[in-house]
């Protein structure tokens, strides 16, 4: 149990000190009183990351945010160590482009690309960018993507390619990316299974409680046994933590104390009929009510009742937030995606609250980073 790897979050669709929603299910991403997405604030959040000690930060992808891969480029130039988790869309470019942004983004940055290969759940999004194929296809699409760009990374000779959905000829790159960039995938359907098992160097999954996360675990380190591989496993969370456990709650509460009714129920409907497994395990952890929120010590859903995809926070003193993230690690998590309201803020409050205790503890591995970070504290 040591060795964690903690990222953090870029809020491109907007940031806030309420929820902020958006995807999986919404028509409209719902920002309360938000701050918006400017390239001023978002480099706010990418240092704040980097000065507490995160690996990364990851930014989503969807008609309800800014592009990616241009933020994340931009983001770049004004940080020095900070990687980028850059989420993407295997049907919205060719896996050869794919590749030859990947090789690039390293070559500018200096090596500081992972992608978060996300399929897509949502058909009315989906046509919104041009797909019309189903769950099904859509999946089958992503394997064979990634069949396709993590050949081009191997280098050698051009080769071709011809599946159901994807075709190639004397596919090739002028260079390979240096260092390779890790994929990062999740999905809880069965189809998400075979291709987390064939291509993920980490399998993500939104925060469900540690015995039912377990589950998901051991499912795809038996597909990928099956291939050969190794996959790690990462989990993605908010956060709520402060030197108190009665303060981390009155913000957990605050956050939904003047949300309308009739807004929660309106996500909920629109969440509802989401076609993403992983949308319906989120729904199922609360079922739309307000009460009984505290679903596993510590992990409060309240989130899930505005944001479609994770929908879970840890809450709780900086202490009992990271006996929490033991008990993940006990299940055999290693890494934790985290953001909070807002994600400037609450980079703080985790990296100076938390990260001593969890480096205490002998959970984060020495990485120079953190000798960095705590340099003069």
């Amino acid at each position: 149990m040591s060795g964690l790897r903690f990222h953090w979050f870029l809020p491109t669709g907007g940031d806030s000190r309420g929820i902020v929603s958006g995807g999986h299910g919404a028509d409209v991403g719902y920002t309360a009183a938000g701050r918006p997405p400017e390239l001023a604030y978002l480099t706010q959040v990418a240092q704040a990351a980097e000065y507490n000690g995160f690996e990364s930060a990851l930014t989503p992808t969807g008609l309800w945010c800014q592009d990616s891969w241009l933020t994340t480029a931009a983001l770049a130039q004004h940080t020095e160590r900070l990687k980028f988790l850059v989420a993407f869309r295997p049907g919205s470019l060719t896996p050869t482009l794919g590749a030859q942004m990947a090789e690039t983004f390293q070559n500018v940055t200096g090596g500081r690309l992972a992608l978060n290969i996300v399929t897509g759940g949502e058909p009315a999004e989906q046509r919104a960018f041009g797909d019309f194929l189903d769950k099904t296809g859509r999946y089958e699409r992503t394997g064979e993507f990634l069949d396709i760009l993590t050949r081009l990374w191997d280098g050698g000779e051009p080769f071709d390619y011809d599946g159901r959905h994807l075709r190639v000829e004397g596919a090739r790159l002028s260079a390979v990316p240096d260092p390779r960039p890790e994929i990062y995938f999740g999905g809880s359907s069965a189809p998400a299974g075979d291709v987390a098992a064939r291509h993920a160097d980490v399998y993500l999954t939104w925060g469900e409680p540690p015995a039912q996360a377990r589950e998901k675990i051991e499912w795809v380190r038996g597909l990928a046994a099956a291939q050969g591989r190794r996959p790690r496993f990462g989990i993605r969370l908010h956060t709520i933590s402060r030197d108190t456990s009665a303060e981390a709650w009155a913000v957990a509460e605050r956050l939904l104390r003047d949300v309308p009714r009739e807004l929660i129920e309106q996500q909920q409907r629109a969440f509802a009929a989401s076609e993403s497994t992983g949308q319906r395990r989120m729904l199922d952890l609360h079922g739309g009510s307000t009460a009984d929120l505290e679903i596993h010590p510590g992990l409060w859903a309240g989130v899930g009742l505005l944001r479609g995809g994770a929908g879970t926070a840890l809450v709780g003193s900086h202490e009992e937030v990271a006996d929490l993230i033991g008990e993940y690690a006990e299940a055999g998590f290693e890494e934790f995606v985290l953001s909070g309201y807002p994600c400037l803020e609450e980079a703080y409050w985790f990296g100076e609250g938390v990260r001593p205790i969890l480096r205490r503890r002998g959970l984060l591995g020495g990485r120079p980073e953190d000798a960095l970070v705590t340099a003069g504290r």
